[in-house]
């Protein structure tokens, strides 16, 4: 990874700080831009509507030049020393000036440019209503030219709330680039009104259906592969009796025609993490080494084995072990391929404190002395997101009990060693088994966090979501809206939500049209499920209930989107052991709004970062992007992202402008989404992206305003070297005493649970526990009132009247 300074933005000449707008006024000509060719003087040294701007440590001169496109004057801005920052002419952000535009319309813009570096990018502005000016995006990254060349590009919607934008060529490598003819149009509205092809409820809210294969093994780790075929693992599935007798199983689902193949699996890989690698295949880091203890003094051990899954082969093969076994560890990939892992269980049941890295150049885990440690124990599963800058930040989810110590919430800078908690994460205890996501798009830097509880105390799930903007220069959660109610079974048949009743266990998935699916989830620990399913709009920032998934999706379930713009489901395993092997699959409102457009062809489908890459589709398109294929457990996938890919079109063929920053897209293979106005996407395509920038990242200059730049959280470095954190045996909710150890009695019962042995035992038998055998002597929940060895037997509760 590599560090980036962050400098706040520095304005030269006219600024936009305190300017204070009116109402805007249509433009009454096609071209929305004022003074396009420079042609009008202004009152300083800058021409009519056209202010300099920039930021950051370097030389540079703005110059009005004679050598036009059209015309007698162009824009000449030339770096000659950079070590950070742009330079850029900008659009005056000013009610005479800045175009107005419309939310939800799109806009073409263009350009006629020259120039002597390939570090120059067309750079937009917006002015939100409420917030004032702000960054909005890159949107092209112009080519080198030493003749006058054209550059269009199709800006995404324009968000709500926006009523100007402002917008230039940033040059940020030493060179120069000379502008002329800008233009800015927006864009007609050609695409007909959808048609519904289902009913009126399912064209509102999507369909669920229930497949009629069941899936062959105890899955609780999805991942979707290159060549749209799903890597189901199950190790042993969390059965004691499948550990014991070294049945490991995985299975890899083909959704073209319903099939699973059993693959061979050689460790048990339950609750293992995984991250696709730039290559395709899949990295899957330690596991279950043991199950705890019948008596409840050892937990669960990882251990330190790692291996790689290969698509092509569909086989396992080993690679070096880890420096720590890791039970429930991170995994998120970085902008140069590498993986970095946090958190979990050694092979003693204790926490592991120590941080790996995968190189992808050596491939390989690096040696202890080679990664940078804080000495932190992050947890189980904790939520690492790579940022645009290349740190990671720590979102606050995670998987069973509290949070870290502080505000629960953190970014860490892996070259400088530090971590700045992050604050503002409502009740950061109670967001076990939470969702976060980086919303759409991947550009805007805005991670969204929902639901949660905890295992240890077993409240009520939460309906609390946060969501953060990493591109402030000081980001802190602020509260969003609750998620929607739905029903939940305790045990007697769905009923509706009551009070502030939420989820855990929630399952969160990006969808092509640009919003995020939530799902799934239950009320408490390993029980009574939560039948809800709601769409979230970035843009809005609102829920829109839609149809529920029929099948119970609480602890080990997943979600993830598949290739044709639909969402599978799988999994739910109770505290009472059992497995539910029925798979969903949701058909999204989108595709029930008629004729889905066809990307007919890509011309390349390696992509470097940076590339204009072109297609053809069959009717006209607003927006495209590329998703990152699933690799999801426990609530919990870091690295899902969707990276828009501003437009250029020319009749049915479109360039896609690339990002030249592989932080915001790290290598790898990605689905390829072209979406209509009406938001229906296409079925994906897949598309490679690597290239240098990517095989090292220390070299890649891409274009980094202040994100996240003057942070005054508690920032700490790395702490005394130790060996590991002290865990409870019962980290997971669960008391060992009772049952075989894939039955999860729970430590605290959910509240409306008497702490009775009577109302225990009811409980227990409502969710067909079976019979509990008492494991050793102890009896911490008074189950065993009369000491036969058998919990909840006939002689520890009373006979209830007429029986």
């Amino acid at each position: 990874m590599r560090q980036r300074r962050r400098t706040a933005l520095l304005a030269v000449g006219t600024l936009t700080v305190g300017l204070l707008l009116t109402t805007p006024q249509s433009a009454s000509a096609a071209n929305l831009i004022k003074n396009p060719g420079f042609e009008t003087a202004g009152s300083g040294d800058m021409p009519y509507c056209w202010s300099k701007s920039g930021w950051g440590d370097n030389d540079f001169t703005f110059e009005t030049v004679s050598d036009a496109h059209s015309g007698s004057k162009a824009m000449k801005v030339e770096l000659t020393r950079r070590t950070e920052g742009d330079r850029k002419a900008l659009i005056t952000e000013s009610t005479d000036c800045a175009p107005v535009v419309t939310p939800g319309k799109q806009y073409d813009l263009g350009l006629w440019y020259k120039t002597t570096t390939p570090d120059a990018n067309i750079t937009l502005f917006r002015h939100d209503t409420t917030a004032g000016w702000q960054y909005w995006t890159d949107l092209k990254t112009l080519d080198m030219a030493g003749t006058w060349t054209e550059a269009t590009v199709r800006t995404p919607e324009v968000p709500p709330g926006t009523d100007r934008i402002s917008w230039g060529v940033s040059v940020y490598g030493t060179g120069s680039a000379t502008t002329d003819d800008y233009t800015m149009e927006q864009v007609p509205d050609v695409t007909p009104p959808p048609d519904c092809t289902g009913t009126a409820e399912e064209c509102e809210n999507g369909r669920w259906d229930v497949l009629p294969v069941q899936n062959p093994v105890r899955s609780m780790h999805s991942v979707v592969l290159h060549n749209g075929k799903v890597l189901l693992i199950a190790g042993s599935g969390n059965s004691e009796e499948m550990f014991e007798a070294g049945t490991f199983t995985s299975a890899v689902y083909n959704p073209a025609d319903g099939s699973y193949k059993i693959i061979p699996t050689p460790k048990d890989m339950f609750c293992a993490g995984h991250v696709q690698l730039q290559d395709g295949r899949v990295l899957v880091m330690s596991g279950n080494k043991g199950y705890p203890s019948a008596d409840g003094t050892i937990g669960y051990q990882g251990y330190k084995d790692s291996y790689i899954f290969d698509p092509e082969t569909e086989t396992y093969s080993k690679t070096n072990d880890m420096n720590d076994g890791h039970w429930y560890p991170s995994a998120t990939i970085l902008g140069n391929g590498d993986v970095i892992s946090f958190g979990g269980l050694k092979e003693d049941s204790t926490g592991s404190v120590t941080a790996e890295l995968w190189s992808d150049a050596e491939q390989k885990w690096l040696e202890l002395w080679k990664v940078n440690q804080t000495w932190s124990y992050w947890g189980l599963y904790p939520s690492m997101i790579l940022m645009q800058d290349g740190r990671l930040f720590y979102s606050g989810s995670h998987v069973f009990g509290n949070n870290i110590p502080g505000t629960g919430s953190a970014i860490y800078d892996y070259e400088a060693n530090t971590v700045t908690q992050v604050p503002g994460l409502q009740r950061k205890d109670e967001r076990d088994q939470s969702a976060s996501v980086l919303l759409p798009p991947a550009q805007d830097q805005k991670v969204l966090t929902l639901g949660g509880g905890n295992i240890d105390t077993n409240p009520d799930g939460n309906r609390l979501t946060d969501i953060i903007d990493l591109k402030q220069p000081n980001p802190s959660y602020v509260a969003g809206p609750p998620i929607p109610q739905g029903t939940v079974d305790l045990g007697n048949g769905p009923v509706p939500e009551t009070g502030d009743q939420g989820k855990m266990y929630v399952s969160a998935v990006l969808l092509p049209d640009g919003k995020v699916l939530e799902t799934g989830g239950a009320l408490h620990n390993r029980a009574d499920p939560v039948f809800e399913t709601s769409i979230f709009d970035p843009a809005t920032e609102t829920f829109d209930q839609v149809a529920a998934d029929p099948e119970a999706r609480g602890y080990h379930s997943s979600a993830f989107l598949l290739p044709d713009g639909r969402v599978m489901t799988t999994g739910d395993n109770p505290g009472n052991g059992s497995w539910n092997h029925n798979v969903s699959v949701y058909t999204p409102p989108y595709l029930l709004k008629g004729e889905r457009p066809t990307i007919t062809s890509v011309i390349d489908t390696e992509w470097n970062y940076g590339d204009t890459q072109r297609i053809t589709v069959d009717r006209p398109i607003a927006k495209a992007e590329l998703i990152r294929p699933a690799a999801v457990t426990h609530s919990s996938d870091p690295n899902q992202r969707f990276v828009d890919l501003p437009l250029s079109v020319d009749g049915n063929n479109v360039d896609l402008n690339v990002t030249s920053n592989p932080n915001l897209a790290p290598p790898g293979w990605y689905m390829l989404f072209a979406v209509d106005a009406n938001g229906v996407p296409s079925v994906a395509k897949w598309v490679h992206l690597s290239g240098p920038a990517a095989m090292n990242a220390t070299e890649a200059s891409a274009h980094v305003h202040d994100f996240a730049g003057d942070l005054s959280g508690k920032v700490t470095g790395p702490g005394k070297k130790r060996k590991a954190q002290k865990v409870s045996p019962a980290v997971s909710g669960c008391d060992r005493h009772y049952g075989s150890a894939n039955v999860c009695v729970p430590t605290d019962f959910p509240p409306t649970v008497k702490a009775t042995t009577q109302a225990r035992c009811d409980w227990l038998k409502k969710n067909d526990y079976g019979r509990l055998k008492l494991n050793g002597k102890d009896d911490p929940l008074k189950l065993d009132r009369n000491r036969d060895g058998i919990a909840c037997g006939k002689g520890d509760v009373k006979k209830k009247a007429g029986r």
